[in-house]
């Protein structure tokens, strides 16, 4: 066997191995127990040349990998290329020690014991942790800082391929490695990728000539990770070069600015047009940043912004990285191969492409959905029918369990068998929710039996339009709005915030409507119970932000629900399927935001605060042109509700809010 590969799965290997096996041999890959799936799909991806690979049963975690008399007599000889290690500045000191130092430690007493050609050790370049100035590739030890686990546990690892091994080895040291230069495919998303929901953000949120500042920061040094296997493969073929250390890296980096902004481009958002170096921090006096840093209340803020964006603390700290890398060897060994590391601008629009297509953690698909909700307790109201019972069957895939609550049993039924058939898990429990007493009695029933409620969608509501005028002796449409709408909503809230405090973890998400936002004539009821429950979300939000818990609001559009099938006029009305509008509120659960709105929504918001005369004036004009909607029972000579006429000039409003609705 020619070479033996850990990590061959990970992101440099799945493109190193390609490399390998067109040198010929075959090569052996490190499969744990109960892996042969992924060896299969590995296999698979590589097409006829995944002939050419042979499973070697172990894992890092065994002293000598594990690997059995036979398998290592088949490997003996082999070069080993170790790339196997975990690069994520969000996990934990325990498993970074146990994936790079006691995983080294493994694979160089296996590269001893089967008497390896060559142990090529992949390394990187945060073993240079703090270092002010240029590190070489024959620098290693030279008291710099390391203050991360990650950084610690890199060096360790290198240190232990340069003390242990008794075979001859070579040592690659990576920069930041990021998506391909030819496709922008990458499994994983750190470095940079940090940035990019803030860049998306920004592009959703402002034109791309609006003008931002930001920080300058140290040499940011990217490379794409074909360049960094491709560079490997060749410096491994290399004669006379063991012993040796090579900087794959970018010759001429970019500093952070820069190569955010040249990310922002591809993105067509706005650019960080004005930098400023946070050396001019060192003009305050000592400590003063630090200080308020610390600060309660500056801290939480800073923590929540964080944890939104999905970007680690350590991150922040690579922001004043002096250190830049020599990479004298490596360019020497390269020389003449025409493999060089691609300009981050002629190819970051396909790292953006890729990330925004497959990787951003928001997208509303399966993989993020178990990410976030999987063993999750999830309590949806209004479950029995219409955006209730959407959203329970688009999360029943998910991996949490799906607490449906309504008034009708039968349709609870339903809902329930028709998330089983998908392969999910639902309860119902059928209850009165214009109860508050009877709200309170069902949360405690669902903690009881379930231990928690992790998501509570406040979904249910009822829906009346009558003019006010055609109400003045029907003080009971406002109260009984009132007590499902807001009322039966908020006692759901109260219910369920204290155990969500205790975890110090929860969602609430409140279905209200766009009418809070155009504020149309006829549904003075609906609008107001709404709106009171929009206002409650605005005012708790800020008191519980900081415990871990986010309210979202969902501003909903007109759904074709049985809720507005009484009144026939909607027919020439552009609505969103139920369908839809669950997924508004499945992408709420993955993104956490305050609200949700559609742009006729925020487009009334504005008119509203800009010229509230004139969208009074245009509510005024729908409410002459609009119907009354017929009665609730239909006497003789009455017209059947799904046939109310439509005039004209309502029919050419429907027409005309088309393509505006979402």
């Amino acid at each position: 066997m020619e070479y033996f590969v850990t990590g061959a799965t990970g992101f440099i290997g799945k493109q190193l191995l390609p490399l390998l096996l067109a040198r010929g041999g075959e090569v052996g890959v490190l499969v744990r127990k109960g892996s042969g799936a992924r060896f299969a799909a590995l296999r698979d991806r590589l097409g006829s040349d995944g002939a050419q690979l042979r499973p070697v049963t172990g894992d890092i975690s065994e002293p000598s990998l594990g690997v059995s008399d036979a398998d290592r007599e088949l490997v003996h000889g082999a070069a080993v290329f170790h790339l196997a290690a975990v690069y994520d500045l969000r996990a934990s000191e325990e498993e970074s020690e146990r994936a790079n130092v006691d995983g080294t430690r493994h694979v160089v007493e296996f590269a001893n014991a089967i008497s390896a050609r060559c142990l090529h050790h992949v390394s990187s370049i945060t073993v240079a942790g703090h270092y002010d100035g240029t590190f070489t590739e024959a620098m290693f030890a030279e008291g710099q800082e390391l203050d991360h686990p990650y950084y610690r546990t890199k060096y360790e690892s290198e240190q232990l391929v340069r003390e242990g091994a008794r075979v001859p080895y070579r040592v690659y040291r990576p920069g930041i490695v990021i998506g391909s230069s030819e496709d922008g495919e990458a499994d994983r998303t750190d470095g940079p990728y940090y940035a990019f929901k803030l860049i998306q953000q920004m592009r959703d949120a402002f034109p791309q000539w609006t003008p931002f500042i930001g920080p300058e920061g140290g040499p940011l040094n990217l490379v794409p990770v074909d360049f960094v296997a491709r560079a490997i493969d060749h410096i491994a073929a290399e004669p006379g070069r063991d012993g040796q250390t090579f900087h794959i890296v970018d010759p001429d980096p970019l500093s952070l600015g820069d190569a955010i902004n040249v990310f922002c481009r591809a993105a067509h958002a706005p650019e960080f047009a004005l930098r400023f170096d946070r050396r001019m921090a060192r003009m305050l006096p000592k400590g003063m940043l630090a200080a308020v840093g610390q600060l309660p209340a500056v801290k939480r803020i800073t923590d929540r912004v964080l944890d939104r964006l999905g970007v680690p603390d350590a991150a922040l700290n690579y922001i004043d990285n002096r250190a830049t890398f020599d990479s004298s060897q490596a360019q020497e060994a390269l020389a003449g191969s025409g493999i060089v590391c691609p300009r981050l601008h002629e190819y970051a629009w396909k790292v953006w492409d890729y990330w925004e297509r497959h990787l951003d953690p928001e997208l509303p698909t399966a993989q993020n959905l178990r990410r976030v909700l999987s063993d999750k307790v999830v309590l949806i109201t209004g479950a029995s029918s219409g955006i209730g019972r959407a959203v329970a069957t688009h999360l029943a895939q998910s991996g949490a369990t799906i607490v449906g609550v309504a008034r009708t049993p039968e349709k609870l039924e339903e809902m329930r068998e028709e998330v089983a058939a998908l392969g999910g898990r639902a309860f119902v429990y059928p209850t009165d929710l214009s109860d508050p007493d009877a709200c309170r009695g069902v949360v405690e029933r669902v903690i009881a039996e379930h231990g928690r409620v992790d998501v509570l969608i406040n979904n249910a509501g009822r829906s009346i339009r009558r003019s006010v005028l055609a109400s003045l002796d029907r003080f009971h449409d406002f109260e009984r709005t009132m007590q499902l709408n807001y009322f039966g909503a908020v006692a759901m809230i109260l219910s369920v915030v204290p155990g969500m405090l205790e975890r110090r973890h929860g969602h609430i998400i409140n279905v209200t409507s766009i009418g809070g936002q155009t504020y149309p004539p006829r549904f003075a009821a609906y609008v107001a119970s709404k709106n009171a429950l929009d206002a409650f979300s605005r005012c708790f939000a800020p008191e519980v932000s900081g415990e871990g818990i986010d309210i979202t609001t969902v501003h909903m559009p007109l759904v074709r629900t049985p809720m507005i099938a009484p009144t026939g006029i909607y027919r020439s009305f552009p609505t969103i399927s139920p369908d839809e509008a669950a997924e508004m509120v499945v992408g709420a659960i993955l993104r956490r935001p305050h609200e949700v709105s559609t742009r006729l929504g925020k487009f009334g918001e504005l008119a509203t605060a800009i010229s509230p005369g004139f969208g009074q004036l245009i509510m005024s004009g729908a409410y002459h042109m609009l119907p009354e909607s017929a009665g609730k029972k239909e006497g003789e000579g009455s017209t059947p509700r799904a046939e109310q006429p439509v005039s004209p000039e309502a029919y050419a409003m429907g027409m005309l809010m088309r393509g505006i609705h979402l």
